[in-house]
């Protein structure tokens, strides 16, 4: 059996379906992008014109780049997908699909195919554009697709189905084997295997067993497990049944999902009860006398509580902090009994592979790590957003390919940094390296759970490292020394480098201190905190250098390495630079070259910003 293509899905949402359908994107992303007021001012325009529209809202499609999102269905014909959606140009789609039956040629991104329904001529399918090309959506199928409130939706494109086909055909041996086939790693950063966590954990000896999600998202730039919550929370709900059923005698759930995240626990809870109400929740699932229920908890935002002991411990309303292992989660979590604990990505895949099977969701990927993995592509690249692709798609593919390239096509690829404060940086010379756990380690950096932040020449690497190591070091717990410590050292030596007080052996120190950090250290957030700081000496030696023997930095990011200077034969003499200075440091007489007063400039960036004509370096 193969999993529903994106034709079968739609053709279940808009099945006898009359009159037109507007969805718009209101994740996180087209919310902070103005979605609310789009769907205000498209509610005035169907009333001024007297039409009949359903108006639903979706979850993230991926396309954070292009928010906010506006997608048309007319009765008989495909999905058509308008992008940055403005007060102006509401009219002119309404005129071209309400009045003369076509598309708003301008403003078109793709059309979503619908089975059994019409496409319109000259505009591209979703599948053939630049950004969607090279993914293959399995966990994030229905994202941006279905409204994420409605559980109907979610039923119609084949939910709760893996459920159904579990208590009625499977025994718990035959889903643990089944996740074993499918190769499925955990996708939270660890990638243990998801098959051989539920069978240590079905093997523990107790008479009552827990099941946790781990929605503790916390890396700087990741928005991965947000957004599957937000766009399609039941196939995290279908996860942890088929978690429960699997391990036995586990009654009781918990999502720890933190309280930054208000529009997913929102969608959550919706979810919960509306699962509980057609008993996909609750006592006696479907009359199979199968039980279970799930509890959300809110954390506070500690990023230390997405390691699982420190999490657990935080659910269990102690201070969130590691401790040690042995005993595991496995044997003993929650309450001190055996417990389950996967991220929203693992349990979101979940119900996928029960309903297609393990060898489906194996033949994607690479040898080691199987199926897809799902990436938040940030920074210096055109499309950045939410993107799924077979483990193993090369950097270079993810970043100019789906990503479309550099964001400034006259500044060049620099690094991707993969995996958070816990990765590293891979250089240019590393865009052909699989994205795969394997290979990104072997380059230095982690997948983690899938942040990739893509940097240019024009930013500083040591400034990168220095940044993530601050938000580790605030964010430790403070219980082992070498974390505790060790983080705070590197942190004052990288700073002294970034303020021109680097010496001759700090580099060496660094090394040095990184690996007393990541072998002393109690849990994972340690051991990893010092990776940014190796892999960008690794790649990068003669930037460091640059700052602590030149006291220059290249990427012109550290204000005190850097002096701003006119190009006289560049400069136009239009003033143009005076008057944005703050401090008065631009001195500038009519037709007069400008002049920078190094004494008193403070290194702002203000005078660069405003000449047009690149005359301030």
């Amino acid at each position: 059996m193969a999993t529903q293509t994106v034709e079968e899905m739609a053709a279940g949402l808009f099945r006898d379906v009359a009159i037109p359908t507007i969805h718009i994107g209101m994740a996180t992303c087209g919310l902070a992008a103005g979605a609310r007021s789009i769907e205000e001012l498209v509610v005035k325009e169907l009333e001024k014109r007297g039409l009949e529209a359903r108006i639903i809202p979706t979850g993230c499609i991926g396309m954070c780049h292009n928010e906010p999102l506006l997608d048309i269905t007319m009765p008989g014909m495909y999905r058509v997908s308008y992008r940055n959606v403005k007060a102006l140009i509401i009219p002119q789609i309404f005129d071209a699909h309400f009045v003369k039956g076509e598309f708003a040629k301008k403003y078109a991104v793709c059309q979503i195919p619908i089975a059994g329904h019409k496409p319109f001529e000259g505009l591209p399918l979703m599948a053939e554009t630049g950004f969607f090309r090279g993914q293959v959506k399995i966990v994030s199928s229905r994202c941006g697709l279905i409204d994420p409130s409605s559980i109907d939706d979610y039923i119609a494109t084949d939910g709760y189905k893996a459920l159904r086909k579990m208590l009625t055909e499977m025994t718990p041996d035959m889903v643990i084997d089944e996740m074993t086939k499918s190769g499925l790693r955990g996708r939270g950063g660890g990638g243990f295997y998801t098959g051989l966590k539920w069978k240590l954990t079905r093997q523990s000896q107790g008479e009552e067993k827990y099941v946790v999600c781990n929605a503790d998202e916390g890396d700087p730039g990741a928005f991965m497990d947000r957004s599957i919550l937000e766009g399609d929370p039941h196939s995290v709900l279908e996860g942890m049944l088929a978690a429960s059923y699997a391990i036995g005698n586990a009654k009781k759930g918990y999502i720890y999902c933190r309280a930054e995240y208000p529009l997913a626990i929102k969608r959550l809870r919706k979810a919960i009860d509306d699962a509980r109400e057609r008993n996909f929740l609750g006592d006696n699932i479907l009359g199979t006398g199968f039980s279970f229920d799930i509890t959300i908890k809110e954390g506070a935002g500690a990023y230390v509580c997405g390691e699982e002991t420190a999490l657990l411990a935080s659910l269990m309303g102690e201070r969130g902090m590691p401790w040690p292992k042995p005993p595991f989660p496995a044997q003993k979590g929650v309450w001190g009994k055996p417990t389950v604990i996967n991220n929203v990505e693992t349990l979101g895949n979940v119900g996928h592979i029960i309903l297609n099977g393990g060898d489906w969701y194996a033949s994607y990927g690479s040898e080691k790590t199987k199926g897809t993995k799902t990436f938040a592509l940030t920074g210096s690249v055109k499309n950045s957003g939410l993107i799924e692709v077979p483990a193993g798609t090369p950097l270079r593919s993810i970043v100019f390919d789906i990503g479309g390239g550099m964001l400034e096509k006259k500044i060049p690829f620099k690094a991707a940094q993969l995996g958070g404060p816990s990765g590293g940086c891979i250089p240019a010379s590393g865009l052909d390296t699989p994205v795969d756990f394997e290979n990104v380690i072997a380059a230095g950096a982690i997948m983690g759970s899938g942040g990739i932040v893509i940097m240019d020449e024009a930013s500083c690497i040591v400034d990168t490292a220095k940044f993530f190591l601050k938000f580790t070091q605030d964010e430790s717990c403070g219980e082992c020394t070498p974390c505790r410590v060790g983080s705070k050292i590197m942190l004052e030596i990288l700073t002294r480098i970034t303020e021109g007080k680097g010496q001759e052996g700090d580099l060496d120190e660094l090394i040095r201190l990184s690996m007393y950090v990541k072998s002393n250290s109690l849990c994972g957030l340690g051991a990893a905190a010092p990776n940014p700081v190796l892999s960008t000496i690794r790649y990068f030696r003669e930037e460091f250098e640059a700052h602590i023997r030149d006291k220059h930095c290249p990427g012109t990011v550290c204000a005190n390495l850097i002096k701003y200077v006119v190009i006289e034969e560049d400069c136009t003499t239009c003033g143009l630079c005076e008057p944005v200075c703050p401090t008065g440091s631009v001195t500038w007489d009519k037709g007069e070259v400008a002049h920078i007063n190094l004494e008193t400039c403070i290194r702002c960036k203000a005078c660069v910003d405003a000449c047009k004509f690149r005359a301030i370096i």
